[in-house]
């Protein structure tokens, strides 16, 4: 297995031993290495400049905090990917809560009551259904359906390959539409 070098051939491996043994310079000189990848990995999920800046630094604080845990079974850059990515989806679902229930205030002032108090109860009903989605059926969809992503860069965001992340989003809008028919939804 190849690692990263640095200019000092110092491997990131050897930087992580050091940090778990306490070395936060060690830790810092990881932080320097990866900041920017890890931050392209969060943007390109985000799609927020500030919002995937903030995820990566607590990306790595969190992988500060479990540095413990990291057994070297897979390359460290992987194991603080993964964690970039989870941290991403959580505050991609947040953003999308809070951007739903903002669209939803300024569309109010400008229709009728009725129709207002309909389309809420819509958007709750789909949040609700999205939480019971599997975690990956529901990150596969809500990149496609609030992020407006490709398939192919769905792919290369997850490691997914395109055939699952395909097959992933056709059985959430499957499960959704099923779910929309027997509740009687309508729009």
């Amino acid at each position: 297995m190849i690692s990263m070098k640095t200019e000092s051939n110092i491997t990131i491996d050897d930087l992580v031993k050091q940090a778990q043994d306490g070395d936060r310079k060690a830790f810092s000189e990881i932080v320097r290495i990866l900041m920017n990848k890890t931050t392209a990995l969060t943007y390109k999920i985000t799609s927020d400049r500030d919002l995937a800046v903030d995820v990566a630094q607590d990306s790595f604080v969190s992988a500060w905090q479990n540095l413990h845990t990291f057994k070297f079974e897979a390359k460290f850059e992987s194991w603080l990917y993964r964690i970039a990515y989870n941290k991403s989806l959580n505050a991609i679902k947040k953003e999308v809560r809070q951007v739903k229930d903002y669209d939803f205030d300024l569309q109010a002032s400008n229709s009728n009551p009725e129709r207002d108090l309909y389309q809420k109860e819509l958007q709750t009903k789909v949040l609700s259904f999205l939480d019971t989605l599997p975690k990956e059926q529901r990150a596969v969809f809500e990149f496609r359906f609030y992020k407006n992503m490709a398939f192919a860069e769905i792919s290369d965001t997850t490691g997914k390959a395109l055939g699952t992340v395909k097959t992933l989003y056709r059985e959430a809008v499957k499960k959704l539409r099923d779910r929309a028919i027997k509740q009687r939804w309508t729009v």
